[in-house]
């Protein structure tokens, strides 16, 4: 049940107030939680103010619900109200009816739309309830009742002139709004990678964050197939690397993290990547939690996730350089298995670091692990399509050297190499993740993505027809495209921009300036006003700032690097390029990696992708008009409609009606 307590109007009328708060006291303390007489009084407040408006609207048979938990947010709502007609989302506040507390009343609204089944098909209306101030409503009303409608303010005394005005404007339905079937409805948030880790770190099951979708199951599955594997390796003293396989969105890094914070935790786990920009958002992000929830200090919090979430490179060189050191992780997740380097790469290191390296990542993981006396388990998540960079060795080298090794096994949901498994994997079709969860309402938006990746615009048009649309967005102003994302990005949703690191003229579109270092956790985790937050929409993340993780509205600026072209034979009509010194040349041998950028850029997002194409210059010639044309017909081609320009957000000028 996700309402702490839930009755109809007759019976919050008849029953003692004070009963009332007592039940939702009982359900605080039976979490661990105390009521402070500060929450005592809110809630009496409250039930006295719902008491009133039900009573004058003849609610009787309406449906309250009170302390509605909402998991995705980590938050409840303090009341739902089912009347015949409409659900009232009610927000109270003691004097804060800033537009922050009415995009948090809004933000529980659009929660119930997404993930709760019984509230898709009806109005919902969230209010804003304040003990001062007057009963708002717009001049003109909503004039479609569909979904979530524009936030109302209103005072407690004006509480049940403001109720009884939506029941007067809302039309009547064809069949009445069942209380019991909305209360027993299911709730299956699809949480975003930072309050999914955020949740689990606080030690909540992955079940407690179940797919929105029957589709979605696989989740469920894949997280219960690693399991096994890992009771398997310690039951037969095993060593056994797990390969977890997905598309992009369907929920690889939420099992990584599953495996990491769940009962692994206390035998030694921790999740490796070399995404830095992953590591420093999800750190910044579990050591604030952890601190709020008064688990500890923020030194030590800091300390703690660092134990979880370390830089895959930097965690091998440590064990290279020490030899004869034991792991302390039993378990370890090494995230975008794929983009693991290659031994070349390896020992090549990086720009700004000499590399200690003398092997493949791949080898030297194996070999770092396998130094247990016992069981051990790597679970390699592996990105289809995703490879960005040149010196990633693919699943061929992960195959290679278990294949070499004699102490080492496999699991996955297909052979790695060819179509015959070998004798060291057990195939385990559950180890599959096909279904993305990042789109939230659009289960046909990954697809979508791979026909425009693969230059098939028949296909593509062909997906977005039989889904009857498809989340994708084209303009060609940038203005326009801030304006669209802003309007897109109700409650609070979190919108950016976001750009390949190759399209380098995109400075002239005044969008050269992208998100770097510890700033990026900024990016991820502040809000406006704060101008260092993604909804700021003053820089652009590239892949490498947003590989792994995602923002619910983007603005996909689109660059010259991949264009329609003479590369036909490659891919579909598109083609790669490099810009260096004055002009742009061919990029043959990374046409693989540029084409990937633009997948991992396309799947950013968990509702609306705007994709702003420019429309060049015709006195620049690295910014040829008919360029960029081309592109901006194949997306349209393919589907990408324009934004509708009515306001989903602003009220008109309120009036007072009492």
């Amino acid at each position: 049940m996700r309402a702490w307590f839930a009755c109809t109007g007759a019976e919050l009328l008849a029953r003692d107030a004070a009963d009332t708060v007592g039940r939702l006291a009982s359900v605080q303390a039976a979490q661990g939680l105390s009521a402070s007489a500060e929450q005592i009084g809110a809630w009496e407040a409250q039930i006295a103010r719902l008491r009133e408006a039900v009573a004058a609207n003849d609610g009787a048979r309406w449906t309250v619900a009170l302390e509605y938990d909402l998991i995705r947010l980590g938050k409840r709502i303090d009341a739902v109200v089912v009347t015949d007609r409409a659900l009232l989302v009610l927000e109270f506040k003691t004097r804060d009816a800033s537009p922050a507390a009415l995009a948090e009343a809004e933000d529980y609204a659009l929660d119930l739309r997404d993930f709760h089944a019984g509230s898709r098909a009806h109005p919902i209306v969230p209010i804003l309830v304040t003990d001062e101030g007057a009963h708002d409503a717009p001049l003109q009303p909503p004039l479609i009742w569909h979904g979530v409608v524009p936030p109302l303010r209103s005072s407690g005394a004006a509480l049940p002139a403001m109720i009884a005005w939506v029941q007067a404007q809302v039309p009547a339905p064809n069949r009445k709004l069942d209380g019991a079937a909305w209360l027993a409805a299911p709730y299956r948030p699809v949480p975003g990678i930072v309050e999914a880790a955020t949740m689990l770190y606080a030690r909540n099951g992955v079940g407690d964050i179940a797919a929105a979708r029957a589709d979605a199951a696989n989740l469920t599955r894949t997280t219960e197939a690693i399991a096994r594997a890992v009771e398997r390796a310690k039951r037969d003293d095993a060593r056994i690397v797990v390969f977890v396989t997905g598309i992009p969105g369907a929920g690889k890094t939420l099992c990584g993290l599953n495996a990491v914070f769940g009962p692994a935790r206390q035998e030694g786990a921790a999740f490796l990547t070399g995404n830095a920009p992953l590591v420093t958002v999800l750190r910044a992000a579990l050591a604030e939690d952890a601190v709020a929830r008064r688990e500890c200090g923020s030194a030590e919090a800091r300390r703690r996730v660092g134990q979880a979430l370390q830089n895959v490179h930097r965690f091998l060189e440590h064990y290279v350089l020490r030899p004869d050191e034991v792991p302390h992780e039993r378990l370890i997740v090494f995230d975008e298995a794929q983009r693991a380097w290659d031994e070349a790469k390896a020992r090549q290191g990086t720009q700004n670091r000499t590399s200690r390296l003398t092997m493949s990542e791949p080898a030297h993981t194996l070999e770092i692990m396998g130094r247990h006396a016992g069981w051990a388990v790597i679970v390699a998540l592996i990105g289809n399509g995703q490879e960005i960079n040149t010196g990633e060795a693919g699943l061929a080298e992960w195959h290679r050297v278990i294949e070499a090794s004699a102490t080492w096994q496999a699991a996955a949901a297909a052979p790695l190499v060819g179509s015959r498994p070998p004798p060291w994997l057990t195939v385990e079709p559950d180890l599959h993740l096909g279904v993305s969860m990042r789109s939230v309402r659009d289960v046909a938006a990954a697809d979508w993505v791979e026909a425009v990746i693969a230059g098939e615009a028949e296909r593509a048009q062909a997906i977005a027809s039989g889904a009857g649309g498809v989340p994708f967005l084209l303009v060609r102003d940038a203005g326009e495209m801030r304006e669209a994302l802003r309007r897109l990005a109700r409650g609070r949703r979190r919108a950016g921009l976001v750009r390949s690191a190759g399209a380098k003229r995109l400075r002239a579109e005044g969008l050269g300036a992208e998100v770097q270092g510890d700033d990026i956790a900024h990016w991820f985790l502040r809000r406006w006003p704060d101008v260092r937050g993604s909804d700021a929409l003053e820089v652009c993340a590239t892949e490498y700032a947003c590989q792994g993780l995602e923002l619910d509205v983007v603005g996909l600026a689109w660059g010259g690097d991949f264009i329609r072209g003479a590369g036909k034979e490659a891919g579909g009509g598109w083609e790669a390029r490099r810009f260096a010194g004055t002009a742009w040349q061919r990029e043959v041998s990374e046409f693989g990696f540029v084409r990937n950028t633009y997948r991992v850029l396309l799947t950013r997002a968990r509702y609306e992708t705007v994709i702003y194409v420019p429309r060049g210059d015709a006195d620049d010639r690295t910014r040829d008009p008919a360029t960029f044309e081309a592109i901006a017909a194949f997306l349209a081609a393919c589907g990408a409609a324009a934004p509708c320009r009515e306001s989903a957000v602003r009220l008109e000028e309120p009036r007072t009606l009492l």
